[in-house]
């Protein structure tokens, strides 16, 4: 929790996203469009990814990615 709430608070926009995710991608690539400056963390090239997956799930992300933070906050997903 601390390591996901220290990354989510780094920048004013910060995605947490998998390489293989094709919303994550669609997600960074309309913040680029809309001249967003987003700071992406690639949970599954973390090594404790998987922690950081279940926090995620626990913050009430029914999917863990795209979790999306505004001023360290949780915004949701692309359901949200």
């Amino acid at each position: 929790m601390d390591k996901l709430m220290r990354l989510a608070s780094e920048k004013d926009v910060v995605v947490f996203s998998k390489s293989s995710c094709c919303l994550c991608y669609a997600i960074t690539i309309l913040f680029q469009e809309l001249g967003v400056t987003s700071t992406v963390h690639e949970i599954d090239q973390d090594p404790e990814g998987r922690e950081i997956e279940k926090t995620l799930m626990r913050l009430g992300c029914n999917a863990p990615v795209p979790a999306i933070f505004v001023g360290g906050r949780l915004v949701g997903s692309t359901n949200e």
